[in-house]
């Protein structure tokens, strides 16, 4: 199955739930608390479908990474004055 199929298939199922919590409403009444979340999470699935769906149909360009230019000239060594080497400590100090 194709992922069009799965959401379409997904978006029936719902479709079937929308139907029967209408007759259960009718049976019970929709006053209650668990009514009422049951309704919206209903509607935050149907929701997510039509996001699932959306993403879906968008066709996927491969992200190419940003390139980033590295000079071949040599660092400024000041940069480095105050660092520590990894291990080591700062240079004018004995490792612990």
């Amino acid at each position: 199955m194709s992922v069009h199929d799965d959401i379409t298939s997904v978006q029936r199922s719902l479709d079937d739930l929308y139907r029967s919590l209408g007759r259960l409403e009718h049976q019970i009444g929709s006053g209650g608390l668990e009514m009422r979340r049951v309704r919206l999470d209903a509607d935050h699935l149907r929701e997510s479908v039509a996001l699932l769906r959306e993403a879906s149909a968008a066709p996927a360009e491969p992200r190419r990474p940003d390139l980033v230019t590295i000079s071949d000239k040599p660092y400024d060594f000041s940069l480095w004055t105050d660092s520590d080497d990894e291990g080591l400590g700062a240079r004018d100090r004995h490792a612990p």
